[in-house]
């Protein structure tokens, strides 16, 4: 342990009086006083400092105590970064990243396609195998922006909806959907053994729906062409009833990100009849792939702007 130097004073007196004015000293100093040391490790553990200030408390009951609390009262600035700051474009999360980042800095993503998110930790540990381990508190977090219309799909996803719910939904999201390419209708359809539909069809199926809502069901069948024909039957009547096609696919064409890029994805048409009434439902196919291929093309990007290591999970906490 050693002391800040104190300052000496030579007192020209007779020896009787310096003897008694250094008894009094002492005594004041045994009494009440405290001095400011450093307390030093012979051999520091790895991760502290070696030479840490403690105040010494002088008088009856002598102690050792920390002077740290007392000096961050007049910190003028933080020990370290920390915090995380939330970016809501690529652009900023590369840019800002960047600014801030060390040698160390890694980036991690989340790719679950139902809510992705990136977080860039600045002060990760140490790229050495000796290197010191560090904070992981200072960090930069994106999630991607799911657009309002790919939100909206998502949510009715093999979803049930009675008939005429189900011919509301199609009309209002009318727009989110394409005419297949011939490309198109040659690979899904072999796929699918379904027909694929334009829009145009989609809204003339919509509108009969609407027409034979609240009317029971006779009987449906399934044609060679792929698509199904459901028979409506109205109540007035004994025998006659009424012939409404029914596709098995569609081409749906949103850009699943904010303001991204345009997605055309297939997406299955189906219907369940249960006593009399039949309930519709679409299933989006594999929309966990265009979520995820989306993400890994940012990620490419992220990792040739920055040039920083990308790891699929997530952080130590």
């Amino acid at each position: 342990m050693t002391a800040y130097p104190e300052r000496k004073c030579e007192v020209n007196d007779s020896p009787e009086k310096s003897a008694s004015v250094q008894a009094i000293a002492k005594l004041a100093k045994e009494a009440a006083g405290a001095e400011i040391a450093g307390l030093m490790w012979p051999e520091a553990p790895r991760g502290l400092p070696k030479d840490v200030p403690v105040a010494i408390v002088h008088g009856d009951r002598p102690k050792l105590e920390s002077v740290g609390e007392i000096f961050e009262e007049f910190r003028l600035f933080p020990a370290r970064k920390a915090g995380t700051a939330k970016v809501l474009t690529l652009d900023s999360l590369i840019d800002l990243t960047n600014r801030h980042k060390t040698p160390d800095t890694a980036i991690f993503a989340n790719t679950d396609w139902r809510k992705p998110s990136i977080v860039v930790v600045i002060d990760y540990h140490a790229v050495e195998p000796d290197g010191d381990p560090a904070w992981l508190r200072h960090r930069i977090g994106y999630e991607f922006p799911l657009s309002d219309p790919w939100k909206e799909w998502l949510a009715k996803n093999g979803q049930p909806m009675k008939q005429g719910e189900f011919a509301e939904f199609i009309e209002d999201h009318i727009a989110d959907l394409s005419s297949p390419t011939e490309a198109e209708a040659d690979d899904y359809e072999r796929l699918f053994s379904a027909k694929l539909a334009t829009p145009a069809k989609l809204i003339e199926l919509s509108r009969g729906l609407q027409v034979f809502a609240g009317v029971n069901v006779k009987n449906t069948v399934t044609l060679q062409s792929g698509e199904s024909q459901v028979v409506f039957e109205e109540e007035h009547r004994d025998a006659a009833g009424n012939r409404l096609e029914v596709p098995g696919l569609f081409i749906l064409q949103v850009n699943p990100f904010f303001q991204g890029d345009v997605a055309r994805i297939p997406v299955r048409l189906r219907y369940r009849v249960a006593d009399g009434k039949i309930f519709w439902f679409f299933q989006i196919y594999r929309p966990d792939l265009i979520i995820t291929d989306r993400v890994r093309t940012d990620l490419d990007i992220i990792r040739a702007k920055t040039a920083l290591p990308v790891f699929e999970g997530s952080p130590e906490v």
